[in-house]
């Protein structure tokens, strides 16, 4: 799904071209991506209003509409994106597009959820799988601190806690939001950290070496459009070789996902 650097590219998206236009009409028929809102729920608090800001931390994103208005939230599930047209009709933006999809056509029903702005224009969702969620004023505070921003000190205290498989811990978006399976994957061989192993047995410069993991691969990921770009991503499977070393990778399950690492390197 997407992970915590294509939601900030989509997230980005919307700042760039989605911010304060008025909104005329909202598509909100969809009853599975916008539960629990009934249909027409959504649009009778939005049309009139501007989207003023939109925020993220971790996978979560959520726009503002300014003064007493309800926020409303986009989760972009398994396989969402967002894409912005203009008043001609022409692409503002649309954040990434993995390159297995890159050469589909969309059809008109994946577009789960859209916003139509005064003089023309919309902002979309696109969403094959349906798996995406809309929603207003989304419950944010059960997150934890965003991985991108998370500092040392908070880092240490809260990856470092209790006894689970480091993986699991990392996947936790309650003790730190953003990581999702291939992106812990890729900070944990970076760091030379073995998934399985129980964060009790993690020493300080252990969580300091994946801290610096986790925000380079994030900054990585962003600057080249996404997390399926990073270099351990390609060779996740069962040819695949370690980058570095050559070993043959490792296949293990941890807090019931597919882990791939490599049994030389990582300790």
């Amino acid at each position: 799904m997407p992970e915590l650097p294509e939601v900030e590219s989509a997230r980005a998206v919307i700042e760039r071209g989605g911010l304060h236009r008025t909104i005329v009409d909202v598509d909100d028929s969809d009853t599975w991506e916008c539960r629990p809102h009934r249909p027409g729920e959504i649009r009778d608090v939005l049309v009139g209003h501007r989207l003023t800001a939109a925020h993220r931390r971790g996978k979560s994103m959520w726009c503002e509409l300014g003064g007493d208005a309800p926020t409303l939230g986009i989760h972009l599930g398994m396989s969402g994106r967002i894409v912005i047209t203009g008043p001609d009709g022409d692409d503002v933006g649309g954040d990434y597009v993995p390159p297995r999809r890159s050469a589909r056509t969309p059809k008109e029903e994946w577009y789960r959820f859209s916003l139509t702005f005064e003089g023309g224009g919309r902002l979309r969702l696109l969403d094959p799988r349906r798996l995406g969620r809309v929603r207003l004023d989304p419950d944010v505070d059960a997150l934890g601190p965003d991985a991108a921003e998370i500092g040392r000190e908070e880092f240490r205290e809260r990856v470092g806690r209790g006894r689970a498989p480091v993986k699991a811990r990392l996947l936790d978006q309650s003790v730190v939001a953003g990581v999702g399976n291939l992106l812990a994957d890729e900070v944990l061989w970076q760091a030379g950290v073995d998934p399985r192993r129980t964060v009790d047995t993690l020493g300080t410069d252990d969580l300091d070496a994946l801290r610096r993991s986790l925000r380079a691969a994030v900054r990585t990921a962003a600057r080249q459009g996404g997390v399926h770009t990073l270099e351990v991503v390609a060779h996740r499977g069962a040819s695949g070789h370690c980058p570095r070393c050559g070993s043959e990778m490792a296949r293990a399950t941890v807090g019931g996902r597919t882990t791939w690492f490599c049994p030389r390197e990582q300790h």
